[in-house]
């Protein structure tokens, strides 16, 4: 069966982060120093989903949807990321898992969505090989508790993103610019996958995925400098972080100058066979050549296409052509892909906006020639939208931070129908 879901993550809508034995995590630290989020927001509340979760779930049922991808806090689990294992924590999990299960809606979750905790990167977090077993023992421990009703997992979400801003440029916790010294923190979060995919297999898990955001990759002109630059720029962004999970070897990284420290047998561990590719698309990326500040690619603007309230670029054709490149690099390496996040920012409960841009991505997706088996609408609350706080709402449901009153918006009314019409909640793809 197809998978039509929503997704959130756990430091962006729980909130209660001094409950019931919860750590902290990178983000209570970060969003508490002063000048890392906008207007000094943090996700102390966010949207309150640790108390609301069965409002949530209800809201998600009267949607129609039939997975809801959310992310696990490893800090709410293991407060120190070792150690003991905070079963209050855990029980907030098994009380989401069966109240989803009630609905008929499939738990989807993520073990790693950028909340790692503070005491892990005290010693050095992703930078740290050892943080990659800690977190296959930390996938142990939450896949005994849930396995019996969670039949899909996900271990990484966008470990791309978590190393350039998080460790490259420093925009995002933990707020380390280490430019592409950060690469090693690519490896060991690779590896950390790899373990955490025995562990999950170890303890009956039958599904277990990986989420990269990916790009296509636009050269900025035909010229010779903007073809390699873009090249460069496709590697850092897209192969690094899936050449090794598909195809067990890493891709020419001599650009970058930094050399990654693979061990014997780290390759093998990290290309354990998947069931599936979670993808998360947001919009085409235009490179031009070296940017005369050491990096090896400048970004441009796409012009001459509508933007959403971020200010990114809306082509939804750029869907299909990832998706197209995807089967063509890997072939039959390639396992079942997922749209895990898909989605924008825009103001108003009319958000007409929002309901053009998800009929344009979905038909878009539907054109792809690629063996596909959900679509996940990033998201399902507005939220915490991590260093501009809450200032980009990204939900199909309006979410006042003041009162945490609830209401559905007129994209959240669309899809409702849009699913109802859509016979058994199957893609209709038009290569079938």
């Amino acid at each position: 069966m197809f998978l039509w879901g929503t997704a959130t993550a756990s430091y962006q809508i729980e909130g209660a982060v001094t409950e019931d034995g919860r750590g902290p995590s990178v983000w209570d630290t970060f969003s508490h120093t002063p000048g890392k989020v906008r207007d000094g927001h943090t996700g102390d509340v966010a949207c309150d989903h640790y108390h609301r979760y069965l409002e949530d779930v209800a809201l998600m049922a009267g949607l129609g949807v039939n997975a809801y991808r959310f992310s696990i806090a490893w800090p709410r689990v293991m407060p120190t990321g070792a150690g003991p294992v905070n079963q209050a924590g855990l029980d907030f999990y098994d009380r989401l898992v069966d109240a989803l299960c009630e609905r008929g809606i499939a738990p989807v979750p993520t073990l790693f969505h950028w909340d790692l905790p503070q005491a892990l990167e005290d010693e050095g977090g992703w930078l740290n090989r050892d943080t990659s077993r800690r977190f296959a023992d930390y996938a142990a421990v939450v896949a005994e508790r849930l396995t019996d009703r969670v039949h899909m997992w996900i271990t990484l979400n966008e470990p791309f993103v978590h190393m350039v801003e998080g460790y490259g440029l420093g925009i995002h916790a933990p707020g380390r610019a280490l430019m592409f010294d950060a690469l090693p923190v690519a490896h060991h979060q690779l590896l950390g996958h790899g373990l955490a995919t025995q562990a999950l297999r170890a303890a009956g898990a039958e599904q277990v995925l990986i989420t990269n955001n990916c790009t296509p990759v636009w050269p900025a002109s035909g010229s010779p400098e903007d073809l390699a630059a873009a090249e460069t720029y496709d590697i850092l962004h897209n192969r690094l972080f899936n050449d090794p999970v598909l195809t067990g070897a890493y891709p020419d990284l001599s650009a970058f100058g930094v050399e990654i420290p693979v061990r014997p047998g780290d390759l093998e561990t990290i290309a354990q066979p998947l069931d599936g590719l979670g993808i998360n698309y947001y919009n085409p990326t235009r490179i031009g050549g070296p940017a005369g500040d050491g990096l090896p690619f400048r970004f441009e603007e796409i012009s001459g296409v509508p933007t959403t309230a971020f200010g990114w670029p809306v082509v939804p054709d750029g869907l299909r052509e990832l998706l197209d490149s995807l089967k063509a690099r890997y072939g039959d390496a390639l396992p079942p892909v997922y749209i895990t996040e898909n989605g924008c920012s825009y103001d108003g409960l009319d958000d007409q906006e929002r309901i053009a841009y998800l009929d344009g991505h979905i038909t878009a997706m539907r054109q792809a020639d690629v063996d596909l088996r959900g679509y996940f609408v990033w998201s399902l609350l507005d939220n915490f939208e991590w260093a501009e706080g809450y200032h980009q709402r990204f939900g199909l449901v309006h979410v006042d931070f003041e009162t945490q009153q609830r209401t559905p918006k007129a994209s959240y009314h669309w899809l409702r129908k849009f699913l109802e019409a859509t016979d058994t909640l199957e893609v209709q793809s038009t290569d079938t």
